[in-house]
């Protein structure tokens, strides 16, 4: 993405809003909206925004992750797919 081309004021945005958002959607691009020379928000396609959503889900399963393995908190696999079982198998009986 090319920041410079991406940078539109919000003056231009209430001006072209339809023109922009087809635009966006269809090349799945990011605009910055800025106000009085500062950036304020950003106009994301809906499936980027969801991709960087699930993205941001995963870095942070993958940093808590970490954390709990210095801490020492593992267990071996056989003992964690067991656990699993029965808790289905106790959700099951319920």
């Amino acid at each position: 993405m090319k920041l410079s081309s991406a940078v539109k004021p919000i003056s231009y945005f209430k001006a072209h809003a339809s023109e922009i958002i087809r635009q966006i959607s269809g090349k799945r691009e990011t605009l910055v909206i800025t106000q009085n020379g500062e950036a304020k928000a950003v106009v994301q396609d809906i499936r980027q925004y969801e991709e960087t959503q699930e993205s941001l889900a995963l870095l942070k399963m993958l940093a808590l992750s970490g954390e709990s393995m210095k801490e020492g908190k593992t267990r071996p696999v056989r003992e964690s797919f067991r656990a699993v079982r029965e808790q289905i198998k106790k959700e099951k009986a319920s």
